[in-house]
């Protein structure tokens, strides 16, 4: 059995398609780890969800932001975005049971050791605060309340976390660190604005990743999200989105039995997506 941990897909299936063929995956036999931003903007949505869905138990998908717009503009709470590929994905026969599927997806799991996320963890939350306050969301979001999650969902406010937060304002700190951080504070306060890498970092700003005492910095972290960042050779961070869509390429993390056991696996990508859209 080999474990692969999957950056940004978005919609790429034909890249998706041709990962898999270098690895040589197997459901039968291997386990993928999806980070998240499984649709939009690719091409092909709709046969990416049918892909992953049809592998089972043999592929681990996390909800990143793209797929909670999905959801959001599948049920009315939001409306799609101009650069959105997501038409044929919603009027396709099988749209609800794709839609239905996804929505049960996970926003954290921890796998063989390593927490993964889609984009990133606060520093004050440790391994198991991020499992224990992901399942709040997915708890939301599996149950009949979920269109009224997703109405209240979007807004960067509060910016920070405490534990005494509760209703909306809960969800959508908990939401919005999971799906969508990359610089914050030294105190964890999130800033969402700037999507450019660690050399553009404004002042006062750093990546969460490298907040002085994050209380998970004695765990590995896979995440996806954060295309201008691309692979980090870092033994405590996986970063795994790199750029598929942008024209950049899919990555693939194999891991070993032993924690120093990885196998860094990269197909290039055409660009699917034009820039700053």
């Amino acid at each position: 059995m080999s474990l692969y941990f999957i950056g940004d897909v978005q919609g790429c299936d034909g890249a998706l398609q041709r990962l898999l063929d270098v690895i040589a995956f197997s459901p039968s036999r291997d386990r993928l780890v999806l980070l998240g931003d499984l649709v939009n903007r690719g091409p092909q949505s709709a046969s990416v969800l049918r892909r992953l869905m049809g592998y089972g138990d043999a592929a681990c998908c996390l909800l990143g932001n793209h797929d909670l717009h999905l959801l959001a503009v599948a049920c009315g709470a939001r409306k799609p975005h101009r650069s959105d590929t997501l038409g044929e994905l919603l009027a396709a026969p099988d749209a609800p049971a794709l839609l239905e599927w996804l929505r049960h997806r996970p926003l954290a799991v921890r796998e063989a050791g390593v927490l993964c996320v889609h984009a990133g963890v606060l520093p004050a939350w440790t391994a198991q605060d991020t499992l224990r306050l992901a399942a709040e969301v997915q708890s939301v979001l599996r149950g009949p309340a979920w269109p009224g999650f997703l109405r209240q969902m979007y807004g960067n406010l509060p910016d920070a976390w405490s534990e005494s937060l509760q209703g909306a304002d809960r969800l959508r700190v908990i939401t919005n660190a999971l799906t969508r951080l990359r610089y914050c504070t030294a105190q964890g306060q999130m800033e969402f604005a700037t999507k450019e890498g660690t050399e553009s970092a404004p002042a006062g700003l750093m990546p969460w990743f490298d907040v002085p005492g994050r209380r998970t910095a004695g765990d590995v972290i896979a995440f996806g999200h954060w295309s201008t960042l691309g692979w980090r050779e870092r033994p405590d961070i996986l970063p795994l989105d790199t750029g598929c869509v942008w024209g950049g390429s899919l990555s693939a993390l194999r891991l070993g039995p032993n924690a120093s056991d990885r196998e860094l696996i990269q197909i290039a990508c055409e660009q699917a997506q034009k820039p700053g859209s």
